[in-house]
């Protein structure tokens, strides 16, 4: 591993260290508080996919007619990427993206889908992502976690986007979801079923063959250019704490959610 790597990873480590260790995995202690982590989380399982396409699209033709653009290396580490995450398999073996399995978890145990699937169909019938995110009902925290995405997108830089995407959210995965599977899953195994499956498959893809892959396309992106290297890092950095600030919100929520449920039962 390059010693880039090295001074990126020591460089965001603080910041590594609040997520995977945030209060809100504590907070979640019944099935509603699942149903509110989900409801602002989703959001992120799919700008996530989005971030994951704009990779694809700079790094390799995804026009007509096909053209041998950039690095062949760089064009199969983005794509073994995207197989996986676009099209992985559910607990039936059944081909599936991510996003859409995270879809089906919260249908499984009873979260409200009602705004993510009006974000969709808003895109779908051709709303930009700023109108659609406007008039779906997208929770605070979740809007401003997606605004930094897109703006990392909009800035058409594949060595940022590459450097988000792997540290501030496929690299980060792993410890962050694991926090979650293990108390949860000890209070709801029927419930959430296919949630620890979707989480299972994230710690098992993205914590191995995935994080692997796009460090080395990092590296190839940045190569030895010292300003590249540094606009990587206040990038990932950015995304860390706008991942914080999603945590928090999520917190808030929940926390509020359950002193409105207590002030009425007592």
């Amino acid at each position: 591993m390059s010693v880039y790597i090295e001074k990126l990873r020591a460089s965001i480590e603080p910041y590594r260290n609040q997520i995977i260790n945030h209060k809100v995995y504590n907070q979640i202690q019944s099935i509603a508080d699942v149903h509110e982590f989900m409801r602002h989380h989703v959001y992120a399982v799919w700008d996530f996919m989005s971030l994951l396409k704009s990779l694809q699209q700079k790094l390799t033709c995804t026009t007509i007619p096909w053209l041998p653009l950039g690095n062949a290396k760089n064009r199969f580490l983005i794509n073994e990427i995207v197989v996986g995450e676009e099209s992985d398999i559910d607990a039936n073996g059944n081909r599936i993206s991510h996003f859409e399995l995270y879809i089906q978890a919260m249908q499984h145990c009873g979260a409200d889908t009602t705004a993510i699937q009006h974000l969709i169909t808003l895109l779908k019938n051709g709303s930009s992502v700023s109108d659609a995110m406007a008039a779906s009902y997208v929770p605070f925290a979740a809007r401003q976690f997606m605004y930094n995405t897109f703006d990392i997108i909009a800035a058409d830089k594949d060595y940022l986007a590459a450097a988000v995407f792997t540290f501030g959210r496929e690299d980060l995965i792993p410890g962050m979801f694991m926090s979650i599977i293990n108390d949860m899953n000890k209070d709801f195994p029927h419930e959430l079923g296919t949630f620890k499956y979707y989480l299972d498959r994230h710690i098992e893809v993205d914590g191995g063959h995935h994080s692997h892959l796009a460090i080395e396309m990092v590296e190839n992106l940045c190569g030895n250019d010292e300003n590249k290297w540094a606009e990587a890092e206040l990038a990932v950095i950015k995304a860390m704490q706008m991942r914080i600030a999603l945590w928090d919100g999520v917190y808030q929520s929940i926390s509020n959610k359950n002193a409105s449920i207590a002030a009425v039962l007592n």
